[in-house]
């Protein structure tokens, strides 16, 4: 089922050439206090990354740098060998970047099945249209395959507010592989989860279609090594630090600035 999930972007991601996500010396200042500071970073088309770090270490501001919520000072940024440097967010999403949110944007008055329909719809042709669902709607089914993707079958009918937390992260993930995304960067998609849930989530990252990259940006070690290749460590607003999970797990100074604290 995972396979079928990604026939459309597998075509879109043909036509392009080139690296997936390409940061060139990225700062945001946000007065005279600099959240970021000359990231550079390049990530290839289905590559799997974590973008580790402390609280401030800037993180959550390189996503939104990213996405578009936020526009950089400076620097440049390529998604799929395009400069969107300055695209709002919603030309991204076009382009086939997706994000998840620290906290939830669900609809928790409709069902599981309704907020992914709704997801599906919002980056279809027809978005605009007034018409309810035919029971022939291609898009019903496109959100069948997502529940189900994410580990959500049994609950498709239920309202979201009736759901757990870790049912509500996992919705989250739906939403974002809704229309075909190329890329998707998760932003904390463990926190606050049991650990029955984090292997679950691990399962689900584990499994999206292989040429769907993401970056995840995690405080749990465990879940981001798992499911990320490589890694990329943050530390007041810089990239300090680059490599495979086990060489970051290993290194000196990674241990003594993160493992070592909070993040073991």
């Amino acid at each position: 089922m995972m396979e079928q999930l990604g026939d459309a972007a597998t075509r879109l991601g043909s036509v392009s050439s080139g690296n997936a996500l390409e940061l060139r010396g990225v700062t945001r200042m946000f007065g005279a206090l600099s959240a970021i500071s000359d990231v550079t970073m390049t990530i290839r088309p289905g590559e799997r990354r974590a973008v580790l770090g402390s609280n401030g270490a800037g993180k959550t501001t390189l996503f939104n740098c990213i996405t578009g919520d936020v526009p950089p000072t400076s620097g440049t940024i390529r998604l799929f060998g395009e400069d969107v440097t300055r695209f709002p967010a919603h030309e991204r999403i076009r382009r086939g970047l997706r994000r998840t949110y620290q906290i939830s944007l669900l609809f928790s008055g409709l069902s599981v099945a309704d907020n992914v329909y709704l997801a599906c719809r919002g980056v279809s042709r027809w978005r605009f249209s007034l018409l309810r669902p035919r029971s022939g709607d291609p898009l019903l089914g496109r959100a069948d395959e997502l529940i189900e993707a994410v580990h959500l079958t049994r609950a498709r009918d239920r309202l979201v507010s009736e759901l757990s937390y870790g049912q509500q992260r996992q919705l989250e993930i739906a939403l974002a592989l809704a229309g075909a995304p190329r890329f998707i960067l998760f932003d904390e998609p463990a926190a606050g989860l049991s650990p029955t849930e984090r292997r679950d989530l691990v399962d689900i990252l584990t499994n999206l279609p292989r040429h769907i990259g993401f970056i995840i940006i995690e405080h749990d070690m465990d879940v981001a090594l798992r499911v990320a290749e490589s890694v990329s460590m943050m530390h007041n607003g810089r990239v300090f630090k680059e490599g495979t999970p086990a060489e970051i797990e290993n290194d000196a100074e990674v241990q003594a600035l993160y493992l070592g604290g909070s993040h073991g």
